[in-house]
């Protein structure tokens, strides 16, 4: 069962159409994306299309939401940038209809490879350009040391982030549930 309700015929509000959990849920991924960096609408606009489970039209979804259309159309140009979204055509309707993937991992990634896009990848660059400059050897060398350290650490980074991501969701909750007993080890002094 979908946990966007139809809407009752005694009650004339669209936002009522959130059940409690689905409306709690799409309130806190909204507070959440603010504190991410992302507009508050754009992480709502996200959760609901996640929890309807179905392709939407972006005047429901402002109906739903109580926000204006207008930053329905932003929000949507928005996730679909970050290709969170998808524009999807139904029969019978000449309307857009936006729709997300369901698959939670799916989700894992794809947030995870456009954040490495547009922030660490970027960042990575930069670095490497600095030490490539003539004028580096000339900076001080606990600058070069910290930026050098830096570059590394965020490759490496990367380079496993790009491994993990190639793992299928059952192998990569097994290194995770490993990484966390690893961890435990280590903090409990290996068992002395």
């Amino acid at each position: 069962m979908s946990s966007i309700d139809p809407i009752p015929a005694s009650n004339p509000t669209a936002a009522d159409r959130l059940t409690p959990v689905s409306r709690r849920f799409v309130l806190h991924w909204g507070e959440m994306g603010s504190r991410w960096g992302v507009n508050r609408t754009v992480a709502q606009i996200h959760a609901l299309l996640f929890l309807s489970g179905r392709p939407m039209p972006a005047d429901e979804i402002a109906e739903i939401l109580v926000v204006a259309r207008s930053n329905v159309s932003n929000s949507l140009r928005e996730l679909l940038s970050y290709n969170l979204v998808k524009v999807v055509h139904l029969l019978g309707d000449r309307r857009d209809h936006y729709d997300t993937g369901k698959d939670v991992w799916e989700l894992f990634r794809t947030v995870t490879r456009e954040r490495k896009s547009r922030e660490f990848d970027p960042t990575i660059a930069v670095l490497g350009d600095c030490v490539a400059d003539p004028a580096f050897s000339r900076e001080d060398r606990n600058t070069q040391l910290r930026i050098k350290e830096t570059l590394t650490l965020m490759t490496t980074m990367s380079a496993w982030g790009e491994e993990m991501l190639r793992l299928e969701p059952s192998t990569l909750m097994q290194v995770m549930k490993l990484g966390s007993r690893i961890q435990k080890l280590l903090r409990d002094g290996g068992g002395k």
